[in-house]
């Protein structure tokens, strides 16, 4: 069965909705004159279950669906929710909505019309891919992975976590596009102790697929990530501090590529003028070399999407070339009032929230450098190979980001590990300094979550190995 006739089956005929009803909602809202209006439904089933010394000790499961109505004009945007999918509360919803007048705003650009979106995942439900005690099961056999790895590991924490979303977008346009979504994602956190030391390590991942993913193969590299990363922080020293070259890992440390600078590419920042990168599409914004694109269309992944929140097919969208900047990040309103195009980047968190220009799949791509080549080259420096959590400010790109695993370099080689290292830099400042960058492009194993303005969306990132000179300043305590 396709996404269309899920949707129908899901979220409109049980509620006796078809094209009629869905033209009398738009019947209402068009009663002002309009340059956009559709309607966002959405049903969605989630699961986690997380383990705790060999004991479930929390399950939660919830259902949730309904409608989010909205009407633009303009600049301006009316919007409405209900979690009752019937006709008479669409309606009302419709008569709230469209208050909203034809007033300022000239925005004039032609949005075309969306092909059918993509096939990038299968249209399944993950929470159905294996029964409980088989979910439970699969906890306690990564507890004990990781517990068969090191005597000094004292305490394990797993969680496993699903989503199965069925979305279906109606435009005044005529137009209709629906995704079936599946998202999975297996955590795991470990503890281990020395001498009256602790330390912690996490790994896990996930995707749009179900639970199948988790074979033995990828439950023991989980396992053995964990536990490496907490054994080897047990012998790591105080960071040093100051202003130096930084080599950041491939895979998972794009994060700081996503927060730092991609925000900042987002069309809602840049048509208010507040981003960093606000009017310089054709300038020089990066070292030579620097490719940022944003890609939605990657199988499996889990910031990937067949369609965005707004009916449009994801695409992948070259934002910064060759250290030139080419574009934004746009979704159907931004493009609009910027007259610039669609990139599919319209998201939402759920039918209860207005769509806004939103990242997938944020990656820097690869350069011609050996990653041994450029360790090599540093003299003296910190090598972050992951990170933990972060915090940027839009406007100035200014951030702060925790090394989970980082080491220090001299004369080229890896001397021994720090820990307690903190990045702290500007975004737009960084990208000019990247010097050297390695041929090893990863992208993040499927952990990652973006938040902006109170909305979160499942996301991912990835980049190869880069060498930065200057303008990252390390916090640490040696």
């Amino acid at each position: 069965m396709n996404a269309l006739a899920i949707a129908d089956q899901t979220l409109l005929a049980p509620f006796d909705l078809n094209d009629g009803a869905l033209e009398r909602v738009f019947g209402e809202l068009a009663r002002h004159d309009l340059d956009y209006a559709d309607l966002y439904f959405q049903y969605s089933r989630s699961e986690a279950w997380s383990l705790d010394e060999g004991i479930v000790k929390s399950g939660s499961f919830s259902i949730d669906q309904g409608v989010g109505v909205r009407a633009v004009s303009g600049e301006k945007t009316a919007f409405a929710y209900s979690d009752d999918i019937r006709l008479n509360p669409l309606l009302e919803a419709a008569r709230a909505t469209r208050a909203i007048g034809r007033q300022g705003g000239n925005g004039t650009a032609v949005i075309a019309r969306p092909g059918n979106g993509h096939a990038l995942y299968r249209p399944i439900d993950p929470l159905a891919s294996l029964n409980e005690a088989a979910k439970v099961a699969l906890l306690e056999k990564l507890e004990r992975a990781a517990r068969a790895l090191d005597t000094r590991v004292v305490q394990v924490m797993a969680s496993l976590a699903s989503e199965y979303e069925v979305v279906f977008v109606a435009r005044h346009d005529g137009h209709r596009a629906a995704d079936v979504r599946p998202l999975v994602r297996l955590s795991l956190q470990v503890i281990v102790e020395e001498n009256g030391l602790r330390e912690q390590g996490s790994a896990g991942g996930g995707g749009r697929f179900d639970y199948g993913y988790f074979d033995d193969e990828i439950v023991e590299r989980y396992a053995k990530q964990a536990v490496d990363q907490a054994v080897l922080n047990l012998s790591a020293r105080p960071a040093p501090a100051g202003e130096m070259t930084v080599v950041l890992g491939n895979g998972w440390p794009g994060i700081l590529l996503h927060e730092a600078i991609g925000h900042g590419l987002e069309g809602d920042f840049n048509r208010k003028g507040s981003s960093a990168f606000s009017g310089k599409i054709g300038q020089r914004v990066a070292a030579p070399g620097v490719t940022v694109i944003d890609d939605g269309t990657i199988a499996d992944r889990r910031g990937s999407l067949n369609i965005d929140d707004e009916g449009n097919p994801t695409q992948r969208t070259v934002l910064i070339e060759d250290g030139i900047l080419k574009g934004y990040i746009q979704d159907a309103l931004n493009a609009r009032l910027m007259n610039m195009p669609l990139t599919g980047n319209g998201r939402r968190e759920s039918y209860a929230h207005l769509p806004m220009p939103r990242m997938t799949n944020t990656i820097m791509l690869a350069g011609e450098r050996d990653p041994q080549e450029i360790i090599a080259s540093v003299k003296k420096g910190l090598y972050a190979v992951n990170f933990g959590g972060g915090q940027v400010d839009i406007t100035s790109g200014k951030f702060v980001f925790s090394a989970a695993e980082a080491w220090w370099v001299e004369d080229g080689k890896l001397q021994y590990p720090v820990k307690g290292a903190t990045l702290i830099g500007n975004g737009p400042d960084v990208l000019t300094r990247v010097t050297m960058i390695g041929n090893d492009l990863a992208l993040d194993p499927g952990v990652g979550t973006c938040g902006k303005e109170g909305q979160s969306v499942p996301v991912g990132v990835g980049q190869p190995t880069m060498r930065i000179d200057g303008g990252l300043t390390v916090g640490g305590t040696g």
